[in-house]
C-alpha cells in the first residue's frame, strides 16, 4: 500500500498544482476580457473582487498539493522548506481574503 501511495502521490500533487495554475490563468484571462468589455461600455467591472476570489481558490489547490507533499518528506531540510512554503501560501490566502472583504 505504501509503495502504491509513493508511486501515485507525485502524479496527484502535480495534478493539483496544474489545476491551481489553470485556475489562475483562466480567471486572469476571463477578468481581463470582461474588464475590457465593460470599459468600452463605460462601466466599471469588479476586477479585484473576481480575481481575488479565483486566486484564493487556486491557492487552496496549491496548498492541498503542499500538504500532500508532507507524506514524501525524507529529511528535516525538506520539512523546513515545505513549512515555509505553506506559511507563505497561507499568508497570501489571508491577504486575499482580507482584500475580498474590502
Amino acid at each position: 500500500m505504501e509503495k502504491l501511495l509513493h508511486l501515485m502521490l507525485p502524479e496527484i500533487i502535480s495534478t493539483l498544482e496544474l489545476i491551481g495554475v489553470l485556475i489562475i490563468f483562466g480567471s486572469s484571462l476571463k477578468t481581463f476580457v470582461l474588464y475590457l468589455i465593460w470599459f468600452f461600455r463605460g462601466r466599471s467591472y469588479p476586477v479585484k473582487r473576481e480575481l481575488a476570489f479565483s486566486l484564493a481558490l487556486a491557492l487552496e489547490y496549491k496548498m492541498g498539493a503542499e500538504i500532500l507533499k508532507t507524506v514524501l518528506i525524507r529529511d528535516m531540510q525538506e520539512i523546513w522548506m515545505l513549512g515555509a512554503i505553506i506559511i507563505l501560501r497561507a499568508l497570501l490566502s489571508l491577504l486575499i481574503h482580507f482584500e475580498m472583504r474590502e
